[in-house]
């Protein structure tokens, strides 16, 4: 198998967990944490930690949060070239984890705005790239990561797509994500995501209506497990498992990690999405959208 590229963010997180109601205008207890963070890095944090072999695509600045984001992704054994970018803040997320370990972002994209072509590393022994759609929607890096993709398909080179969150994709407008879709080879969104894109309230019917658009569609359901569909096939659904919920923060991005690895491996659908739900598991379980590393 080749190397996997990950093209999308990479941020700080900043995660503050709560146990109470918040008290607005007032003071609120509360855990902070900082953590390694962006759909992208952690997709390919995950990836590494799994061993498969990857590199991230994306820009950090050259402040004290860029340095701390790259050396825990040295430590997972990320691969990427030189993404610091001069005079550049890196982006940074705000992430509020709520009792029931739900969490809600505020992100600052800082200096992953405006991946362009020239980010692009050669193509020669990749066998799959991962994009996330925080960039890929980000206006300011529209254009580049459009070319990014136009030099992926014509290397015909299969590229599994993130389209981020309801909240990124309304900004852009409906109509602008659905015309890219077509131009992917897996498509792995939540059920709120997949509702959107739709229109629809029927888990089969929002798959199936997706499906006319991707060759390969996956849709995460939290604690109801996940279920896909393959062209030509029917549908596959596997179950969640058991776990002590902590953060739900990358959740998503551990998911997608799990299946881009099994699928590249094997090409199975069923145990793609199983080792999907695996790494998901391990993730909810800690602090944090990443892998633990030694301190």
């Amino acid at each position: 198998m080749g190397l996997i590229l990950c093209i999308g963010d990479v941020m700080l997180d900043v995660v503050v967990r709560i146990n109470t109601e918040v008290n607005y205008g007032s003071d609120t207890p509360a855990k902070i944490s900082t953590h390694g963070g962006g759909a992208a890095a952690n997709v390919a944090s995950w990836l590494a930690f799994s061993n498969h072999e990857v590199q991230l695509v994306s820009r950090v600045g050259d402040d004290p949060a860029g340095t701390a984001v790259m050396a825990e992704l040295d430590k997972l054994g990320v691969q990427h070239g030189n993404i610091v970018i001069q005079g550049a803040q890196t982006g940074v997320v705000a992430v509020l984890v709520d009792k029931t370990g739900e969490r809600t972002m505020f992100p600052e994209s800082g200096a992953n705005s405006g991946l362009n072509l020239s980010d692009l590393p050669a193509l020669e022994n990749v066998s799959a790239v991962y994009l996330s759609g925080y960039s890929l929607l980000n206006p300011a890096s529209t254009t580049g990561v459009v070319a990014m993709v136009n030099a992926i398909t014509s290397a015909k080179i299969p590229i599994i797509f993130d389209p981020a969150s309801v909240g990124t994709m309304n900004h852009v407008g409906l109509a602008s994500v659905k015309n890219i879709l077509p131009r992917m080879d897996i498509v792995i969104l939540n059920e709120e995501e997949a509702f959107y894109l739709t229109g629809r309230s029927d888990i089969q019917l929002a798959l199936k209506e997706l499906n006319e658009l991707v060759p390969i569609v996956v849709i995460k359901r939290g604690s109801q497990g996940a279920i896909a569909i393959k062209r030509d096939l029917d549908s596959v659904e596997v179950s969640a498992k058991s776990a002590n919920v902590i953060d739900t923060t990358g959740a998503g991005d551990a998911f997608a990690a799990g299946f881009i690895g099994s699928w590249i491996e094997k090409s199975d659908l069923l145990a793609a999405m199983g080792s999907a739900i695996d790494l998901a598991t391990q993730c909810v379980a800690i602090i944090g959208a990443r892998p633990p590393v030694n301190p």
